[in-house]
């Protein structure tokens, strides 16, 4: 990779809610990153099928509306002969944000009167970016809060208060020799995150699914939020059991049959509580734990990553 770089992100709270205005909290992940890069050479099969990717999202752009933000299509075609392409480690389907890094990186590479990630960033310059990334992952996922774009081009922290109220934070102070952690589990497949969303959206036309999410699910997911920042952990995984039970109950399509029972497991025995990661099917399941060594030996079987220590 030649950069610049932009990074994967995780979505620590606020899967579905967001789009629904519940609170938010992204996180980079520097763990996997990716980079634009145009090539005169011959072309190896991964690297065409990103170019492919690549053009016709990039070819996609011109439908935007002007008056949100302008591309250099002159620029924009001179790469496509170039035959630009995404070299990136970040897997896709994993919730992880492969799809966020490379509107970031589009965007970053050809919007003309671009918001620059280093200036004074305002609470209105944040949302005209994360409208801006909506507006252009919506290629790929159909509808998109713009929130994973955001982050991965940022590269900072994200909390969302709500749909007009967005703001860079610092979260608390790692322990890396602290007994808890929050960590990824890999489900070994990915998933598939337009037609996770689309099923979604058809269950909030129901009134009771609408009612859990308005009522139960984004109160919970305040919650989080709120008592991950104040690292107030009694109260914190009180709220998080609370979360993957509702997870639990109402979005089993999201979750992969193999990992029902072990989600239901760590409910009932508090060794660690499950959530999702991104819009599931697949991909990675975001977990959290107060004894790390335990849930790790609970779950030997899985590929697990702890992210954060606490």
């Amino acid at each position: 990779m030649k950069g610049p770089y932009f990074f994967a992100k995780i979505l620590l709270f606020g899967e579905y809610g967001i789009i629904n205005d519940s609170m938010g909290l992204s996180l980079p992940f520097n763990h996997f990153k990716g980079s634009l890069i145009t090539s005169k050479k011959r072309l190896d099969l991964l690297q065409l099928k990103s170019h492919k990717r690549v053009k016709s999202f990039i070819n996609s752009l011109k439908l935007i509306n002007s008056k949100v933000v302008s591309f250099d299509l002159d620029k924009i075609r001179n790469d496509i002969q170039n035959q630009i392409y995404f070299d990136s480690n970040i897997p896709q389907g994993y919730g992880v944000g492969s799809s966020g890094a490379l509107v970031a990186a589009v965007y970053d590479r050809y919007a003309k009167n671009k918001i620059n990630c280093l200036e004074n960033l305002t609470n209105n310059k944040l949302l005209k970016l994360k409208l801006i990334f909506s507006q252009m992952e919506s290629f790929f996922h159909g509808k998109s809060s713009g929130l994973d774009p955001l982050n991965c081009y940022l590269n900072l922290p994200i909390l969302i208060k709500s749909s007009k109220k967005i703001e860079s934070i610092s979260i608390p102070s790692q322990n890396i020799n602290g007994k808890g952690a929050i960590f990824l589990l890999d489900s070994g497949s990915a998933g598939k995150t337009a037609s996770m969303v689309n099923l979604f959206m058809k269950n909030m036309k129901t009134d009771s699914f609408f009612k859990m999410i308005k009522d139960q699910f984004i109160l919970t997911t305040n919650k989080c939020v709120q008592y991950f920042l104040k690292s107030n952990q009694k109260n914190l995984f009180m709220h998080l059991k609370k979360l993957s039970k509702l997870v639990f109950i109402n979005f089993k399509p999201m979750i992969p049959d193999q990992f029902k029972d072990i989600w239901l497991k760590g409910i009932n025995n508090d060794l660690y509580y499950l959530k999702l990661c991104g819009s599931g099917g697949g991909g990675y399941i975001l977990g959290f734990t107060q004894n790390w060594i335990k849930a790790k030996n609970e779950l030997k079987e899985f590929n697990l990553c702890p992210i954060y220590h606490f």
